[in-house]
């Protein structure tokens, strides 16, 4: 139930961030969540979008650099400590979370977390051994 997420580097400078978002906006493609992180020269665009595929080919071909990468989407408890006992289900069970980031939008009565761990397969297994609904591709376009 893995989700594509992709991974644009940015160099930190005025305009940079505004040039990925119009060739995705000229393409007719949707941002359904997105994390930015910086460094003082650069910066790491991390987005799930409505067309993956789509999306890596337009960057691609106006010279931005993108990569692809397996991330999960997870329905989280909205409440005091649901996102603490989702990270304390996964550190109990030896799973290191490389990063978090989640959706603005709410699916029902959960919050959406977007997860990057190292083991995925093992991760998945573990949400669903705990009835934790995983989001797909069709799941996160609708947004």
């Amino acid at each position: 139930m893995a989700i594509m997420q992709l991974s644009v580097f940015l160099e930190n400078r005025l305009g940079r961030l505004n040039e990925v978002l119009t060739v995705l906006s000229n393409n007719n493609i949707n941002i359904r969540a997105l994390s930015l992180a910086e460094k003082s020269s650069y910066g790491m665009l991390r987005l799930i979008v409505s067309d993956t595929a789509g999306a890596v080919e337009v960057l691609k071909k106006e010279n931005i650099a993108v990569n692809t990468a397996s991330v999960i989407a997870a329905e989280v408890s909205d409440k005091p400590g649901g996102l603490l006992d989702i990270m304390k289900l996964l550190e109990d069970n030896g799973i290191n979370v490389e990063y978090i980031y989640a959706f603005v939008e709410k699916s029902g009565d959960k919050a959406v977390v977007v997860f990057r761990v190292e083991d995925t397969q093992k991760a998945e297994n573990i949400f669903r051994g705990k009835s934790i609904r995983l989001l797909e591709e069709k799941d996160v376009s609708s947004f």
